[in-house]
């Protein structure tokens, strides 16, 4: 009887690491330009590839949306990551709600589409809410062990308001209006 021995995956090809990132870079731009109206042929030539390429990669618009989406947690967490090593937790925190204010503001014509496809049902936002709230508790973390920053206050407050805030307000004042209110928010949760 033959035995079959499992082959060790191999790592993806430069060229297709490299296709993918443009292809990433370009979907981000592209939605964040087109919003609702974004194609795939406009990602693909943005990107400066074919649309066979595009697919090879993201089979649906779906999860071309998803993988830019999970990028961009993915970077907000580093940012925590980062700014954990701020002299003062409060200022570090503010930066990090500052920086997902400016990321919410440039999916301002997508938002609606942006909540439908994010469903509380699906692993992308499973993924999103755990990463999110991870981040926030890292550095809310921080704050409370200084005695800047109530006790009674959980990451999942912070993100719940600073969602909550992202939808009512609309506009080319968006990013202004929802960065004034969260300070206003931050400074009310704020000791010393």
């Amino acid at each position: 009887m033959e035995r079959k021995t499992e082959q060790p995956r191999r790592r993806p090809r430069a060229d297709y690491l490299r296709n993918r990132e443009r292809l990433l870079t370009a979907a981000a731009e592209v939605f964040r330009t087109h919003g609702g109206q974004a194609t795939l042929e406009g990602v693909a030539k943005a990107a400066g590839v074919g649309i066979g390429t595009l697919y090879r990669h993201f089979p649906t618009r779906e999860a071309l949306f998803e993988a830019v989406y999970r990028r961009e947690i993915d970077q907000m967490v580093a940012l925590a990551e980062r700014l954990e090593g701020e002299a003062d937790p409060v200022a570090a925190l503010r930066q990090w709600v500052h920086a997902s204010i400016r990321l919410i503001a440039t999916k301002q014509g997508m938002l609606t589409a942006l909540a439908l496809a994010v469903d509380k049902s699906s692993e992308i936002y499973s993924y999103s809410y755990k990463s999110l709230t991870g981040a926030i508790a890292r550095l809310l973390t921080r704050a409370k062990e200084a005695g800047r920053m109530r006790e009674d206050v959980t990451p999942e407050d912070l993100l719940l308001t600073l969602i909550g805030m992202c939808l009512v307000r609309t506009g080319p004042e968006f990013e202004d209006d929802v960065t004034r209110l969260a300070d206003l928010f931050l400074d009310g949760l704020t000791r010393g």
